[in-house]
């Protein structure tokens, strides 16, 4: 059984932590602020700059909340102190990314350019070096949304399995398969 909810969140230097009426969680730091909904089974206390997260009952669905809002205030605790950053690489012959403020404009091989408005809590830089895949490089303290702009992008263009191309996160292995003439 995970135990993930009993842990207490530590609270960083530089960064202010409000529980309000109704269990809202508001965190402020360097980076921005994010706020957080608690379900009222659930008791969000401050105890020696660390938060600790205790439940009412041992229901099922409760042990279930109990993890989960540990999880998003650590998260939005260590977004607004350090941030979060997801690197995407294009894999594919004529691939291009420009960014053009919150605009990222990507050539994927369709007849014409993608153009992706990026929300205002996202910075975005892209990389184009000679002889090697762009590299786009997003920035942000919500990880959440990092996350959900990320699969969005890639949802462009996934990576296929036979040649690789696509657009993919740095890092992460594609299952290639065999073409058709491996068959015979």
């Amino acid at each position: 059984m995970s135990r993930v909810g009993l842990a207490p969140v530590e609270v960083p230097q530089g960064v202010e932590v409000t529980i309000g009426d109704n269990n809202l969680v508001t965190v402020k730091g360097p980076l921005g602020e994010l706020t957080q909904e608690i379900k009222g089974e659930i008791a969000v206390e401050m105890k020696d700059g660390s938060l600790e997260l205790s439940r009412a009952n041992d229901q099922k669905q409760t042990r279930a909340y109990h993890g989960l809002y540990r999880s998003l205030i650590n998260n939005m605790v260590e977004g607004v102190s350090k941030g979060y950053e997801k690197k995407l690489e294009l894999v594919g012959v004529g691939y291009r990314a420009e960014a053009k403020g919150q605009q990222l404009e990507l050539s994927l091989g369709f007849s014409h350019n993608v153009v992706f408005l990026l929300p205002g809590e996202i910075k975005v830089e892209t990389l184009t070096e000679r002889g090697k895949n762009p590299i786009v490089t997003l920035k942000s303290h919500d990880k959440q949304l990092i996350g959900q702009v990320c699969a969005k992008i890639r949802s462009l263009r996934k990576p296929e399995p036979y040649k690789g191309k696509g657009i993919r996160f740095v890092g992460e292995q594609i299952r290639r398969k065999a073409g058709k003439s491996a068959s015979k």
